[in-house]
């Protein structure tokens, strides 16, 4: 089945070509003043989601939330806010939307008051059955206040028969599909869960007795935490004053963690599974270098997430690494562009060449990805014109030919450049003097040291293989319907 529309991307960041954040969650139990620390966790997973932030807290009974739009640094840091989120329990969430428009409604945390107590959901991922589920829902009388696929969970909860609200959510995890790590507040209990193949992260950390919920390491590191370790594929975990309790909602299986938490999304400092994620990325630089060589001067990144993969190369080949072009972090969002000059525009003022670094040389650029090639292309012409002899491009990872539905926005199928062009017509798009991808199996190698097991993929890899690690639901739906018009109209 060809996957191309009917699913557009609604933000997709055309100006820097790259494929969007998913979400961050974060979540405090047994802490005094834990929306404090909650707003802190955020702050450090803020990579994972710039559009919108909110923070939910518990307290002698009453919950307390507060949901804006933008960063974290410039809603959290009002002590008065902060003093309205009183309890040693809550949760927070930094969003980037893929379901639901970047406005008020659709900001987490979500809340409803359910059958057992409230309960309130931070939500990262994506799920793949929620379009269905929703359309079943609102027959029955169901009534959503979002376009949040979250909600979903939600009115899963509030409709099922069991009378804690705990076991409730629980109920609502055997029924939901796709990705997802959440953290949620039952009156004085946290939960954190995990989807069963673990497609989307979520660790467990300490700090002076308290549990910390977080999506990435790093954020355990910003508050001084320590790690006790991952949340598992299919566990849910409840975190009371009476301890943790560890539920397995759904059967163990073969694990397919998201590549692009290695590639991109993760912060460099993070760790997933055991592994740096700094390190595994100079791993997909050394291995890129073996399997991609090129004859050139200077090994050049495209920053800031192409940087550790290209020291990886500049190493294996025993050339200098250097900052040939430099990435500006105050320029502010530019993915809406109305012409054709501001969007060029736009590259240039997230990018600057470094002509003392490229003049004269044979350059070879190292970036994570290609998506659609736009920006790429704009980035050898801006090398070429600061003097560059020679500019060859890099890929840190393999063609991206399909899609994603499980939490992270990139164009539909069409609209990506390995899909559409062998690599040699991609060169040429690109204007660059030669063009390299890391192997699947190189892949493979920098994450799991380990060869790809055709029968059980380690990781999630369907934007390379076109194997998608769970039934999709909602766009098979949406391609059945399009098919049956189709087959009206030619009928008629």
């Amino acid at each position: 089945m060809p996957l191309s529309a009917p699913f557009p991307t609604l933000t997709y960041d055309a100006a820097t070509d790259r494929p969007r954040e998913e979400c961050g969650v974060f979540g405090v139990r047994g802490a005094e003043r834990a929306a404090v620390l909650t707003a802190f966790g955020l702050q450090a997973l803020q990579h994972r989601g710039q559009e919108a932030c909110g923070v939910t807290s518990f307290d002698n009974g009453r919950f307390h939330s507060e949901r804006h739009l933008g960063l974290v640094a410039d809603n959290f840091t009002d002590p008065a806010r902060l003093d309205a989120l009183a309890g040693n329990i809550a949760i927070g969430h930094v969003r980037y939307s893929t379901q639901g428009a970047p406005v008020l409604r659709n900001v987490q945390p979500l809340y409803a008051d359910v059958r057992g107590g409230g309960l309130a959901i931070a939500h990262n991922g994506n799920l793949t059955n929620s379009r269905l589920l929703r359309e079943e829902l609102v027959s029955a009388g169901a009534i959503f206040q979002s376009t949040s696929d979250t909600e979903v969970i939600l009115q899963l909860a509030a409709k099922s028969r069991k009378t804690k609200a705990a076991d409730r959510l629980l109920d609502a995890l055997k029924q939901i599909e796709g990705a997802f790590a959440l953290v949620a507040l039952s009156n004085d209990k946290m939960v954190g869960a995990r989807d069963p193949l673990g497609i989307r992260p979520l660790v467990m950390g300490e700090l002076e007795g308290a549990i910390i919920l977080s999506s990435e390491t790093c954020a355990l590191d910003m508050i001084g935490a320590r790690l006790i370790r991952e949340i598992e594929p299919g566990e849910a975990v409840i975190i009371s004053e009476t301890g943790i309790q560890s539920v397995r909602y759904a059967p163990k299986t073969n694990p397919r963690p998201c590549a692009f938490e290695y590639i991109y999304f993760a912060r460099p400092d993070s760790v997933i599974a055991g592994r740096s994620v700094y390190e595994t990325r100079k791993r997909m630089g050394r291995r890129l270098a073996e399997e991609t060589p090129a004859d050139i001067d200077v090994v050049v990144p495209v920053p800031d997430s192409g940087i550790a993969a290209a020291i990886g190369y500049a190493e294996t080949i025993g050339k200098p690494f250097d900052l040939g072009i430099i990435r500006s972090h105050f320029v502010g969002r530019t993915f809406i562009q109305p012409t054709q000059a501001k969007r060029d525009l736009g590259v240039k003022r997230k990018h600057a060449a470094n002509a003392a670094v490229l003049k004269g040389k044979r350059v070879l650029l190292i970036d994570d990805s290609i998506v659609r090639g736009t920006t790429s292309k704009k980035i050898v012409r801006m090398v070429r014109e600061a003097g560059a002899k020679e500019v060859h491009f890099r890929s840190a990872c393999p063609p991206i030919t399909h899609p994603d539905f499980y939490g992270i926005d990139m164009p539909m199928r069409e609209e990506l450049m390995a899909a559409a062009h062998e690599p040699e017509k991609m060169r040429a798009m690109l204007e660059c003097d030669s063009l390299g991808f890391l192997s699947v199996e190189g892949l493979y190698w920098a994450v799991c040291n380990a060869p790809r097991d055709p029968e059980k993929p380690q990781l999630a890899d369907h934007y390379f293989t076109g194997e998608y690690p769970t039934r999709l639901a909602d766009f098979e739906r949406a391609v059945s319907s399009k098919d049956q018009q189709l087959s009206l109209l030619v009928d008629a």
